[in-house]
């Protein structure tokens, strides 16, 4: 059974999988790929690919879009389901846009048009800038978030200094340690050495963090940021205890009109505020995240793949969302896979590799051709 368990992860390039080890001893994107197999093990003529790329790295991606165009050259078909616009255009001969349930309209390859496209899958012309309009890196000088010398858990000697008001990026290719950082800096790794500060005040756990306006949005929404069987309201009210207590007891009327502040400013969809998240879209999802800590009134946030699993309506929500929050003074931390949202978004761009930080870039200054040439 191992030998042709082999076999079967050869024919997608995952051998660096040993096919004898428990599946709960890997890791997300391994168990993707694992997926991938056993599906291509019955030799299908047609395979249904629904938003896996989503828990890929490039390096995973790359190996899913390779079996798509081999099946394709041998004749078969692929039907390939995303949000993601880039991924589209990159990997499909055609494009059908659905709606509420309903085919709007088709496109070809040659027909492709990022406008047209939009404003098909939302059904309104997008309103105001995708990304940041401005072209330059823009800060204020004060010093929200300071790590010096972060080591253990796959990190080398990690320092780093965010300042209000700026959006700084870090970027890399698979295992390069970006999400270990993002832990670590809200407190959540464990580390043989280094400090991470916020306004001069040291941290080490992700309770201190959080009493400090620290908040910290995980690339796993749905295991390490949600709750998926409680309610909206417990989703987003746990994040703000101290604004709905009072001696230690909480205050419904307080908690309720703290909940639906959140839920009208982000336009969450749902039926009601005890609507369990399980329920809800991956936009909306994302939103109650972000809504958690925001009502807390989080000065700083770690924002780990933000927009992952989102449609392009809620992603361009979510990018005027953290534009605002850098206007009104806020340190910003996006850990990125996408590279035209750390372009798009970021004052500051940071490469890693192997655990250490490689490179800076400049907002202005990114070149898409150099930072790769840097992550590899």
């Amino acid at each position: 059974m191992e030998q042709e368990a082999r076999k079967a992860l050869d024919v997608i390039h995952a051998d660096h999988i040993q096919p004898g080890i428990p599946t709960a001893l890997l890791d997300l994107q391994e168990r993707k790929l694992v997926e991938v197999a056993k599906v291509m093990v019955k030799k299908p003529e047609i395979l249904v690919v629904d938003e896996n790329t989503t828990a890929l790295s490039q390096k995973g991606r790359e190996l899913l879009y390779q079996l798509m165009d081999s099946l394709k050259k041998e004749g078969k078909a692929v039907i390939f389901i995303s949000h993601d616009l880039d991924e589209i255009k990159q990997v499909c001969d055609t494009l059908t846009v659905l709606r509420d349930g309903r085919i709007i309209t088709h496109f070809s390859k040659e027909n492709y048009d990022d406008d047209a496209i939009k404003t098909s899958m939302i059904g309104r012309e997008m309103q105001g800038d995708y990304y940041r309009a401005d072209k330059e890196p823009t800060w204020q000088e004060k010093v929200l978030l300071q790590a010096d010398h972060l080591t253990g858990s796959g990190l080398q000697d990690v320092s780093l200094k965010i300042r209000a008001g700026e959006i700084l990026g870090v970027g890399g290719l698979s295992e390069c340690g970006m999400h270990t950082l993002g832990k670590a800096l809200f407190g959540g790794a464990m580390l043989t050495g280094g400090t991470v500060k916020t306004e001069g005040k040291a941290y080490s756990d992700p309770r201190q963090a959080t009493r400090l306006g620290v908040g910290y949005v995980s690339k796993e929404r749905d295991t390490e940021s949600l709750c998926q069987q409680a309610s909206i309201r417990d989703n987003i009210a746990i994040g703000g205890l101290r604004h709905i207590q009072k001696k230690k007891l909480i205050l419904k009327r307080r908690e309720t009109a703290y909940v639906q502040k959140q839920v009208d400013a982000l336009s969450i969809k749902c039926r009601h505020m005890e609507q369990p998240v399980s329920a809800m879209s991956g936009g909306n999802k994302q939103k109650v995240v972000f809504g958690k800590w925001l009502g807390a009134g989080s000065r700083v946030l770690i924002l780990d793949c933000p927009t992952r699993g989102v449609d392009i309506g809620v992603k361009q929500s979510m990018y005027q969302l953290i534009t605002k929050m850098k206007n009104e003074g806020k340190a910003i931390l996006i850990i990125s896979e996408e590279m035209a949202e750390l372009i798009g978004m970021c004052d500051r761009l940071l490469v890693m590799k192997d655990g250490a930080l490689q490179k800076e870039f400049l907002r202005g200054q990114m070149n898409e051709a150099d930072i790769i040439r840097c992550m590899i």
